[in-house]
């Protein structure tokens, strides 16, 4: 009874998070601090450009979109980009 409990907690909560995170524009800090929020602002960031950087399947998906590096602003597109090879925080 107990397991199933934590299990319809776990479910329910992970469907609060999906329904959070929209497909919309984010900061690149928001949504760095979104899939690390146990580390800083800046280590997030590092950590989210190091992710986009070695997945290259995504890396070329974004620069389709006109994404570069430096940009501090991910549009809806990029964002959905983002859940789709990284998968939603």
């Amino acid at each position: 009874m107990y397991l199933h409990i934590q299990i319809n907690l776990y479910l329910y909560i992970r469907k609060l998070n999906l329904e959070i995170m929209k497909t919309q524009s984010y900061s690149k800090g928001d949504l760095a601090r979104a899939y690390a929020p146990d580390i800083t602002y800046q280590a997030a960031l590092n950590r989210l450009s190091v992710w986009i950087r070695v997945n290259q399947p995504l890396s070329k998906a974004l620069r389709k979109t006109g994404y570069y590096p430096k940009q501090k602003l991910f549009t809806s597109k990029q964002v959905a980009l983002i859940f789709k090879f990284l998968g939603e925080p």
